[in-house]
């Protein structure tokens, strides 16, 4: 009995090996320091393309609302409308 339970914490303990150190390194990027950082944002970006199941889909997805927020700002830009209507 006592073999089983050890073999048992043995296999527990293997499965929860090392996980994959590019994951690992890139899943503390927020979006904001991604935004902040168009030339790693560009890299993952990339990569994104490549090897989405590699890099994972938390990872990419920040990346891409990290694109979004560079390209559409922060939003907070009210409508103005013209003074004077263009004329047809």
């Amino acid at each position: 009995m006592k073999k089983i339970i050890l073999l048992l914490l043995a296999l527990m303990l293997t499965a929860c090996g090392q996980s994959n150190p590019i994951a690992t390194k890139t899943t503390i990027e927020t979006v904001e320091s991604l935004a902040a950082n168009p030339e790693r944002l560009k890299e993952l970006r990339q990569q994104c393309k490549l090897e989405r199941a590699k890099l994972g889909n938390e990872l990419c997805n920040r990346v891409s609302e990290a694109t979004r927020k560079r390209f559409y700002g922060d939003g907070k830009v009210p409508y103005t409308s013209l003074e004077n209507p263009p004329k047809f």
